[in-house]
């Protein structure tokens, strides 16, 4: 009896946050380095429907970066990176297609399974509009989102579907390019207002000491956020995901969080529950 009570306990515990949250939108991005794992995305994807059954309106946006490296490596081609991103070239840029439209499909096919409706969708869609990223470097097909429509989000919205999103997009030509999920996740998010971004990482959150879940930072703010980075606290591949938590909020997203998705229901956790289980970014204090 005892188990069954602290089970009502954490319902009545989510039960503002959801009255507060129904009908918001919620952006996720799902990075690829824990994609390949089953228990920990069916634990992710779970939670999806559960936001949408209960009436938030969850967008997904995945990466897929080690599937492509396996890819290249199985194909003998190297694979180089500038600056966090990956070189693309023509043959590149279709290992990157191809395998971002797998993954999508998976990610599509297991929601179905739970009793969802997902759409998967690819940024070239007339959704992520593009110039070619220019830099110290010439990165190859690497765009720059200039321009978000969001149109056909929101008819999906309208009708209860979980969008599923690639991250790519395309130029005034029509050429596609490979974009950073980070970026595509923010620039959806801001340009929808949502209510809170979510990056799903295979880390806690941001932590004073590397290593010790003791330092686990709770709350923060973007001032906060840039003296931590001065520090070298914030630091190599946490510096762009706050960067796209500071973008989005400046945009007018309520929230952004970067959490550990190899905790179980951790969005659930994060969302619902007065402590959460990771980061959350707040543009003033």
């Amino acid at each position: 009896m005892e188990e069954e009570i602290k089970k009502a306990d954490v319902l009545i515990e989510a039960l503002p946050y959801i009255r507060k949250f129904r009908g918001k939108v919620i952006v996720i991005k799902y990075g690829g380095s824990i994609l390949a794992e089953d228990k920990i995305r069916r634990s992710v994807l779970e939670d999806i429907v559960f936001l949408s059954f209960i009436g938030l309106k969850p967008i997904l946006v995945h990466g897929g970066g080690p599937s492509i490296s396996e890819r290249m490596k199985q194909m003998d081609k190297k694979t180089e990176f500038f600056e966090g991103m990956r070189v693309t070239d023509e043959k590149t840029l279709k290992v990157v297609e191809e395998e971002l439209e797998r993954l999508n499909l998976k990610i599509v096919e297991e929601l179905e399974s739970l009793g969802s409706k997902p759409v998967g969708i690819s940024g070239k869609e007339n959704l992520i509009f593009v110039r070619k990223k220019e830099g110290e470097k010439d990165l190859g097909f690497v765009g720059e989102i200039i321009r978000v429509d969001t149109k056909i989000l929101k008819e999906y919205l309208s009708k209860n579907f979980i969008p599923v999103i690639c991250p790519m997009g395309t130029d005034e030509n029509k050429q596609l390019y490979n974009v950073n999920a980070d970026e595509v996740a923010s620039n959806i998010s801001g340009e929808l207002q949502a209510e809170k971004l979510i990056f799903l990482t295979n880390v806690l959150g941001i932590m004073r000491t590397q290593d010790d879940f003791q330092s686990l930072i709770s709350t923060l703010n973007c001032r906060e956020v840039g003296q931590l980075i001065e520090e070298k606290i914030i630091s190599e591949g946490m510096i762009p995901k706050v960067g796209a938590c500071i973008y989005a909020l400046e945009k007018g997203v309520k929230k952004t969080h970067i959490i550990d998705a190899r905790i179980l229901h951790a969005l659930l956790l994060e969302i619902f529950t007065d402590e959460g289980v990771g980061t959350e970014i707040v543009l003033g204090s």
